[in-house]
Order: C-alpha cells, then structure tokens, then sequence
C-alpha cells in the first residue's frame, strides 16, 4: 500500500476515550448509535480507538454487565475498543468479586457519577476508590453536585422556565465546582489516581490544577463544545436548543479561554467527544412528548467524527498549540493514561493506526452529514481547514478519500493488562 502525503500531516491515529454506544443512559434511555453506526462515523472523523461505557443496570451483576455489552461491541465495532466499567449498584452479589476479576481481565477503568438517579453516596465512592487503588485501576467521575442541580432545577421549575436555554442554569457552575473539589480531595485522601470528566469551568479546571500542585494523582479532560461553544447554543426558537443540551452544559466565553489556557500548560490531559447521541425526535430528544421541559430531555450530543477535525482546525490551521499538542491530546495521552499500550504513536512494534490529514482541504458542516444515527450535526455551518483523507487500522486502509472501507464485527477489543502510567506518590 502506498500513500502519496507529500505536504500532508501524518498523525497517529485517534484515540476517544469517552464517548457513549449502544448504551441506556442515566435517564433510562438508549443511545441513537449501535456500535456499527457510530464506529463508522469515528472512523470518518479520523478516530481509531475509542472506550465507551459498559454501564451497570439496576440490580446488574457486573459480570453479566460487561459481558452483554463486549457482545455487542464484537458484533459491530468496526475500529478497536476497550471499556469503562460504570458503577451504579454496589449491593448487587458479586460486587467486589466481580470487579476484581474484571480488572485483572484487562477492564482498567472505572466510572462513577456524583448525580443523576445512578450516583453513589460518599461511603460508597470511598469503598470505590479504595478497591480501584488495591486492583490497579483509574477511576473516571462525572462530577456534578446533586443537590445544588436539584434545586437549582426544583427552582426553574416551579418559575415554569423550563424551555432549553433554562437548561444551562439548572445546572449551576458551582455544582461541578463542589464536586470536582471534593473528588479531588478523595483521590489525595485515598492515593488513587482520578481522570475527572468534561471539565468546563475556570474553576473546576484550576481545582484540578490545585490538586495537582499538591501532587495529588489527579487528570482531567475536556470536550469540544467547552471549548467552541457557549451557553447561547441553547438559547434558539422553540426546542430547537434541546439538539445542544449535554451535562455539564456549556459555559461562557471565559470558561473558554480558562479551558484552553490549561489544555495547553498541561492541566487538561486530553480532549474527549463525550459522544452521547439522541435523535431529535420521539425517539431520542422528544420522548417524552412534543413540548417536553429541560428536565425531560435527554443529555448530550453527537461528537465522535467531529472531534478531531475541530481540534485540527483551531490547533494546527490556526496555531492554538502546533501539531505535536494535537497530537498529544487526542491520541497519545489518551493512549498512555488508559493504557492503550498498542496506540496513540506511530513507532515501530505498534499497531499501525495511522491517518493523513490534507491540510488545504476546507470543510463546511452540513445539517445532516455525519455518519452516525443522530439525523443532525450540532456543527452544522462551522467551517474547518484540515481534513481525514486516510485512516488506517492496524496497517489495513479503513477509510479512503471519503470511502469507508470496514466490515462490521473487525473491531479488536484492547486488552490493558496494566495501566501505563501511574503518578507520583502511587504505591504499586
């Protein structure tokens, strides 16, 4: 096989390690995406690795968790992919037992939540951590504070301002504050190592940047609409803003600035999708009726094939950090914290997942253009410089000048015997 990349970017191929598949979400709904859809869709966007969420039922054995949801995977992922085991019932039988076992399979990370109705009390994230610490595991939390959102939402609706732009003030900035605070401490207080979720807020990224300075064994990451939208995305004729509802919500213009400024000196690790797709109908968005309030719409939006061609965009064409910075957020960092020991650099002995970026090709997103089952792209009129033109899957060509080329079913699940990284004062 032979590529002509004379005056392209030649780049490792990307890593998402957050993005939401052929799941239930915490509000009892499916994700619109199996894995064949939204693979394909990684794949257009140059992504060939991704960990999405083996998540935990009600009353769900762990062991029957992960495998029910590697079933699915194996029959329609059609890049590579590992899991995120999310704890939501720590009474079930089993429990410890299981994610013992499931660790020392190669599961090496965990999700928790501090909200929604699948959130775990403080006695029960402390057991967490410390059974991650004794097994080698990074644990991952979505930090929100519970209380503060219910009445902040309480609030909202009983004022009946309930329509999507309300969306971003039912979840407060001081919600993920308290949190994101409150975890870190956790992971000092435990010496276990933490990646904190979708950061979007000065505060909560200099929070992390506080922990760090005390070396606690803390990482964080962020996504792309903190980064290139603001709260005013919801803000649109009837429920139309509903297609740009995801929690935490966006934030404002110096949320954004504050975000890059520690993406770039290192505080922020990496730059996840947080792909959470939801059709704009009955199924997804509207299920629960034709004039649902912001309380009964479902969180999250499509990002999985958009990701890297924002970041190429801002960070290469425009020069918010140079290549090697791109390179590092959304491949090798990803790669070497979740320890994806076969990913995330293009060097001999690893998997040949490489992809070639045409630097000159201009692209204006569409409103239904993307890959996926989301019928709509929250991009859409949002011009980039920096385009996929080649993806290649451990050294077999997966994409083509626009022409995807998988099968599904020929996605590889990646074992993380051990994770690759571990911070200082981790004791082994």
């Amino acid at each position: 096989m032979q590529i002509a990349a004379q005056g392209k970017w030649v780049m490792p191929g990307g890593v998402d390690p957050h993005a939401h598949i052929e799941q239930m979400s915490g509000m009892g709904q499916w994700n619109a995406d199996t894995f064949e859809t939204a693979t394909k869709s990684a794949a257009m966007g140059g992504t060939t690795s991704v960990i999405s969420f083996a998540a935990q039922a009600n009353g769900q054995t762990l062991s029957d968790t992960v495998s029910d949801y590697a079933a699915r995977a194996s029959r329609g992922a059609m890049i590579d992919y590992a899991f995120h085991i999310t704890l939501t019932d720590t009474s079930v039988a089993g429990f410890d037992d299981d994610l013992v076992e499931l660790i020392d399979a190669g599961h090496r990370s965990l999700k928790v939540f501090t909200t929604y109705n699948i959130q775990l009390n403080d006695a029960q994230l402390l057991r967490i951590f410390q059974k991650a610490r004794e097994c080698g595991a990074l644990l991952c939390v979505h930090a929100e504070n519970d209380a503060i959102i219910s009445q902040a939402r309480d609030q909202l609706i009983s004022a009946g301002q309930t329509s999507p732009k309300d969306h971003a003030r039912s979840r407060p900035k001081m919600a993920e504050i308290e949190a994101v605070e409150r975890i870190c401490r956790f992971a000092e207080y435990v010496d276990q190592p933490v990646m904190m979720f979708h950061i979007s807020t000065q505060e909560g990224a200099a929070a992390v940047q506080a922990a760090q300075a005390r070396s606690a064994p803390v990482w964080a990451e962020t996504c792309p609409h903190y980064l290139f939208m603001t709260e005013t995305v919801l803000d649109k004729p009837g429920l139309e803003g509903a297609k740009w509802m995801c929690s935490p919500p966006q934030r404002s213009k110096t949320d954004q600035d504050a975000l890059w400024t520690a993406l770039l000196n290192g505080t922020l690790s990496l730059v996840s999708s947080d792909h959470a797709p939801y059709r704009f109908d009955e199924t997804g968005k509207l299920s629960a009726g034709p004039n649902p309030g912001f309380h009964q719409i479902a969180n999250g939006l499509p990002g999985l094939e958009t990701r890297l061609p924002l970041l190429f965009n801002a960070m290469v064409t425009e020069g918010r950090g140079g290549p090697e910075a791109f390179a590092q957020l959304t491949s090798h960092a990803p790669a070497t914290l979740y320890g994806l020991k076969n990913k995330g650099a293009i060097a001999e002995g690893l998997d040949a997942d490489i992809v070639v970026w045409d630097p000159e090709k201009t692209v204006t997103y569409e409103a239904n253009d993307l890959h996926d089952n989301v019928g709509y792209n929250p991009w859409e009129g949002h011009r980039v410089t920096g385009w996929p033109e080649h993806v290649i899957l451990r050294g077999t060509p997966l994409v083509e000048n626009g022409n995807f080329l998988g099968q599904p079913g020929s996605g590889q699940w990646i074992d993380r015997p051990e994770l690759a990284t571990r911070p200082k004062g981790y004791a082994e």
